[in-house]
């Protein structure tokens, strides 16, 4: 079925949205997008991913499909997390042009001519930078905030702060985005790192249409740890430093102990030394736990097996 689409004429844009559990807020997203492709010139597709929904997400995808050519339903065998199941999206989607959008309505389909206009004038990404975030806690917003603020100073890419994965590629960035092989996938830092001319549209982000968030905290903080460790190994030189001075401590802890013993003073007595076994070992689980988080991801790497596997493709030109 892949092959046979990769042969038909090839549309001016696609629009690639992953899905998990958006059986509420997905008639809408259909209604307002296919608005805008209703405008716009040349032929466009809209390509959605079903991630391993438990609720009738695919039915209404499927549904959907048949009913307007331009929609192509994937879904996926089983859930594989939002990066992965947007990467099988941007697989499957054939566009010049791509337009990376969440399903829930908090980025407003209705920028996409302001997209392609700044895109018109020689931009190869066209991302969008929030100015403000409806319906999010101001926890949610701090901890985002703190996040793009940290990636920075550790990576040596320059990823726009307050930008999502809501973007405006071009078929050439796409294809080099593909061909990286990342299992533990931060796309938005990927295609920072891609270059080009990148340009932001300032926007308003909204709160959610329908349902919940999809990204509770402990995602979040997977999320962050993916993004630190593919982008910087500044925690792995900061592993290195630390053990040096946690040396020089236990050093210094050995050079008071023997001249202790040597002038027979009264050493204190267990507290002092489980004080500093506790202050080194600590120090030494939490390098380890480091350096274990980087070889968890190079084991992931080195099995090479797929980063996603389809099990329907529904809909498309006939």
């Amino acid at each position: 079925m892949v092959a046979a689409m990769s042969e038909l004429p090839h549309p001016a844009l696609s629009v690639v949205a992953p899905c998990y559990n958006e059986q509420e807020v997905l008639p809408e997203f259909l209604r307002r997008i296919g608005a805008v492709l209703d405008k716009a010139a040349g032929v466009a597709e809209v390509v959605l991913v079903d991630d391993g929904s438990r609720d009738r997400t695919w039915d209404v995808m499927t549904a959907a499909a048949a009913a307007d050519p331009r929609i192509v339903a994937v879904r996926l065998m089983r859930n594989h997390g939002h990066q992965l199941a947007l990467t099988a999206g941007l697989s499957v989607c054939r566009g010049e042009r791509i337009l990376i959008i969440d399903a829930d309505l908090q980025d407003p389909p209705e920028l996409l001519p302001d997209m392609m206009a700044l895109m018109d004038q020689g931009a190869d990404v066209v991302y969008g930078q929030r100015r403000q975030r409806d319906g999010e806690s101001l926890f949610k917003r701090a901890t985002a905030a703190g996040f793009y603020r940290l990636i920075n100073r550790l990576t040596d890419v320059d990823i726009p702060a307050d930008a999502g994965d809501f973007r405006l590629v071009t078929r050439r960035v796409l294809d080099l985005l593909l061909a990286m092989p990342e299992r533990h996938r931060f796309i938005r830092g990927m295609v920072a790192w891609i270059g080009g001319r990148q340009v932001p549209l300032i926007y308003d982000r909204h709160a959610r249409a329908a349902g919940e968030s999809k990204y509770p905290l402990s995602k979040m903080i997977r999320f962050a740890a993916d993004a630190i460790t593919a982008f910087s190994v500044v925690p792995l030189m900061a592993s290195m430093t630390i053990g040096w001075v946690m040396a020089a401590v236990g050093f210094g802890f050995f050079i008071y102990s023997m001249i202790g013993w040597l002038m027979h003073a009264n050493l204190p007595g267990w507290t002092s030394i489980m004080a500093a076994l506790g202050l080194l070992s600590g120090m030494q689980f939490l390098m380890l736990g480091i350096i274990g988080a980087y070889l968890g991801r190079l084991y992931d790497q080195s099995k090479g097996r797929p980063l996603f596997m389809i099990r329907d493709i529904v809909g498309g030109p006939k």
